[in-house]
């Protein structure tokens, strides 16, 4: 293992968890959207996360595996008076949960900050340790 894998670690950490706030964005501006471009209510999307490392090894960062769609129900809203409504008077809402997206954002900035401490830390332990020889 070189000495600057730790680099290339937590930087695709950081290019994952930056990945993982975008999606988290994306769902909740579209928490409240009645449809999206197909007609649909928006299905939030969830990433999959992947170890990213040299075949055999043990360590190595993460990579986005891909990103799905939820399959689950969507929320249903009565409100006869919009015209997206059904003939009982409900509307199909966003697959969106609002606290859990919310959650999952806060983990992803505390994740992104947490990489970017190691990625001091590293760069600091570096630096002293060529001033050693002086």
């Amino acid at each position: 293992m070189s000495l600057f894998s730790v680099f290339d670690i937590s930087g695709s950490a950081l290019s994952a968890q930056s990945q993982r706030m975008n999606v988290t964005a994306s769902n909740l501006a579209n928490a409240d959207s009645v449809a999206g471009p197909d007609g649909q209510p928006y299905r939030a999307r969830q990433l999959t996360f992947e170890m990213a490392g040299e075949p055999g090894q043990q360590i190595g960062g993460v990579r986005v595996a891909g990103i799905s769609e939820d399959q689950s129900e969507f929320r249903r809203l009565y409100d006869p008076k919009n015209p997206a409504a059904d003939d009982q008077g409900y509307v199909s809402m966003p697959n969106v949960d609002t606290t859990s997206e919310m959650v999952n954002m806060i983990s992803a900035a505390r994740s992104y900050q947490a990489n970017v401490e190691v990625l001091n830390t590293n760069k600091t332990l570096m630096l002293k340790t060529l001033t050693l020889g002086q």
